[in-house]
């Protein structure tokens, strides 16, 4: 009897024994039909093996073996397992989360880039064409001007695409094949460019970790774009993670105009399931050259991988915070040192961690020091001390005049506040009622669109009340101020200007859209979250002003001033990065703080190496390793007392590992659940590896009840 071992997308850290006599060893990495109880459910074989441990009566038959789609590769089966391992999540659900849905069947074929043409026929059948038919006239008229390319001919109206399939079939159209546009070549490098592109290409057929540490504007892309054209010149395939979506419309441009013909497959979750799941076969077939996008892409089968990039490393987006909470970024290290190539790690602000690797030798060092164009100063930063100005409208006097001078000059500035919304919160001054979230531990924010009132971190929301829910009052104020807010101000302080205000709530708009239209000089002002403060390059912008940056400077994470440092140096970094020079002008009541003065010396050197020694003397990552176990349940001391009878099950500690007390979350209730967890720290990773496994096991033979749990290893928030 043939037993395949198949994990399945349950909480269960197990495989689950079907029989299927028809298997081979061959069926391993492929997917099976079969029934967990009475529920049907798709699986992938991980084993294939004659022996069980359960009883031949007990062992199901698979409902059906898939072999449409080719196994997946073996290096990607020791991807998912390593995650399931590191991370302490089931196998089945590490499988699930890193295989596309629409690959539980069979992908559609890549569409081609096509040129439509009319041929005689068609011309011939346009003069007979009735005019009632409206759109089938415009579809023959527009190609009779000159030739299309099928998919903007397919946007021109609903119903198109059946209509040019049909006069594709009837002869009226014909369709070929569209060359490549011709490649652009890149600037020339200047000494630094090339000797880092030197060091990465020459490390090509090894596994070493380089990161790319250089100033704003300093040409770190055009670095990696070389390593890429060198990889696709040997016949390898590259990967490129980027923390945002918003930023991979930009580098999708620079990789089609520097790759033409190269494959390019962009994976995030805006993208569609089919389209998505077309790439990721692509890429396993070895038919996409690179595979660009977030996190998830990271999971992408490349059986001919040669590079992988990994840019804003220090961007906390590649670490997923819910289901399998891994990190693209290290997941990204481990791919490519599975296939023996080297990573890039690029940063203007590198993460703590990957700068101490890079300062104690594990990483090397690449820099790049000095602007690739234009000026060859970075800009200046002012500190506003908002005791001497303060604010009117969130504006300070100097950071008014430096925008009204950019106007008279017409020139472009960037206004920062890292708060979306119209104001954090919605209060009554007279008994003090605040608009909190029923569901969560934090304030309702007010927004300008219905319903007024929304949660950013569970979504609720509701209308805006018309007197105070406690006291009746009718006089309800909204508090301090968000990016709504302030471009409100900045068009009543600056009546005709052009205003493009650019967050997560006018993504709807499309912020690669939006970025255009500044970079096409259709604004005069930018107004904006941390989605504006990297990766864009705008030539025209001579100004940033940041509004309200000593709200994260105090904050109980000891990771903020990393993270307030990275921002606000990356944000300044996008003044002056052409012919025109550069000031950034940041409001704050604490001009005396290290963080600022570094920041005014673009010191990222200095201030990095003050924060690693506030580390090691706190007993902080990266000089420790760190796990958290977080419950939550509907009643806090419920998961509180879950994790306090975990610690009672846990194996013995042994010498240099620590369990710290359990204790409330910073955001206590979240969705409706209260939340606690605990810490667990040791100096040695492999220490802390055998802890967690042994735990976890004896976690998941118990049962929890109402409480869910979860480990949390390398967590970036507590």
């Amino acid at each position: 009897m043939t037993i395949v071992r198949v994990a399945l997308d349950v909480p269960l850290p197990r495989l689950f024994d079907y029989r299927c006599d028809e298997a081979t060893a061959a069926d391993v990495g492929r997917q099976v039909r079969v029934r967990l109880g009475a529920r049907p459910m798709t699986g992938l074989v991980l084993e294939v093996t004659e022996h069980s441990e359960l009883p031949a009566e007990r062992i199901r038959a698979v409902d059906a073996l898939l072999r449409e789609l080719p196994p997946l590769p073996p290096q990607w089966l020791e991807t998912v397992r390593f995650c399931s391992e590191y991370y302490q999540r089931p196998i089945g659900e590490v499988v699930f989360t890193a295989l596309p849905p629409r690959l539980r069947r069979a992908p559609p074929a890549a569409p081609q880039r096509r040129i439509l043409a009319l041929t005689s026929t068609g011309l011939a059948a346009l003069e007979s064409i009735s005019p009632r038919h409206k759109l089938r006239r415009g579809l023959l008229e527009a190609l009779r001007e000159h030739p299309r390319v099928q998919s903007e001919m397919t946007r021109m109206a609903a119903g198109a695409r059946k209509i040019l399939a049909a006069m594709i079939e009837a002869g009226w159209i014909e369709a070929r094949a569209a060359p490549p546009p011709p490649a652009v070549a890149g600037p020339a490098p200047n000494e630094e460019q090339r000797t880092a592109c030197e060091a990465v290409a020459a490390a090509h057929a090894v596994f070493q970790v380089f990161l790319l540490y250089g100033i704003t504007g300093s040409g770190k892309t055009e670095v990696y774009l070389r390593l890429i054209d060198d990889a696709l010149a040997r016949g390898r395939q590259v990967l490129v993670l980027a923390p945002e979506i918003a930023l991979t419309p930009a580098l999708e441009a620079a990789f089609r105009a520097r790759f033409p013909a190269a494959r390019i497959a962009v994976l995030h979750s805006g993208v569609g399931g089919a389209e998505r799941a077309r790439g990721w076969a692509g890429a396993q077939a070895g038919q996409v050259d690179i595979v660009l996008g977030t996190r998830l892409a990271v999971f992408t089968p490349l059986p001919k991988l040669g590079l992988a990039v990994v840019d804003e490393e220090q961007d906390a987006s590649f670490k997923q915070r819910e289901g399998l909470r891994y990190s693209a970024r290290d997941l990204a290290i481990f791919r490519a040192r599975q296939a023996g190539v080297p990573a890039l790690l690029v940063s203007a602000t590198p993460s703590l961690e990957s700068f101490h690797h890079a300062l104690s030798g594990r990483y090397r060092l690449l820099r790049l020091s000095r602007r690739a164009h234009g000026q060859a100063r970075l800009p200046s930063v002012h500190l506003v001390d908002t005791r001497e100005h303060p604010a009117r409208d969130g504006l300070s006097e100097p950071l008014a005049r430096a925008l009204a001078l950019r106007l008279s000059r017409k020139e472009q500035s960037l206004v920062f506040l890292n708060r979306r919304g119209f104001a954090p919160v919605l209060a009554c001054n007279y008994c003090g009622w605040v608009s909190g979230c029923p569901r969560c531990s934090v304030c309702l924010v007010v927004h300008q669109r219905s319903p007024g009132l929304r949660c950013h971190h569970c979504g609720h929301a509701e209308p805006v009340p018309r007197a105070c829910p406690q006291c009746g009052n009718l006089d309800l104020v909204p508090l301090g101020r968000g990016t709504q807010r302030l471009e409100a101000s900045l068009a009543e302080r600056f009546p005709g200007a052009r205003i493009v205000r650019i967050d997560s709530d006018s993504a709807s708009r499309r912020v690669s859209h939006l970025i255009g239209q500044a970079a096409a000089g259709e604004a005069d002002m930018l107004v904006g979250t941390q989605m504006l403060a990297k990766g864009h390059h705008l030539e025209r912008v001579t100004l940033v002003g940041v509004v309200n940056a000593d709200a994260g400077l105090f904050a109980a994470d000891y990771r903020a001033p990393e993270r307030l440092f990275a921002q606000l140096e990356q944000v300044a970094g996008r003044a002056g990065r052409a012919d025109l020079p550069g000031e950034v002008l940041i409001q704050t009541r604490f001009p005396t703080h290290p963080l600022y003065r570094a920041l005014a010396a673009h010191d990222f050197d200095g201030y990095a190496r003050q924060l690693l020694a506030e580390r090691r003397s706190a007993g902080f990552p990266p000089f420790v390793h760190e796990a958290a176990l977080r419950a939550e349940c509907t009643q806090l001391a419920d998961a509180l007392e879950f994790l306090r009878q975990a610690v009672a099950l846990a194996p013995a500690p042994g010498e240099g590992l620590t369990v710290f007390e359990p204790a409330p979350a910073t955001l206590t209730r979240l969705a409706g659940l209260e939340r606690a967890q605990l810490l667990v720290q040791s100096h040695s990773r492999p220490v802390l590896q055998r802890f967690l496994r042994a735990w976890s096991a004896t976690l998941y033979a118990r049962r929890a009840g109402a409480v869910r749990w979860h480990f949390d290893v390398d967590p970036i928030e507590f």
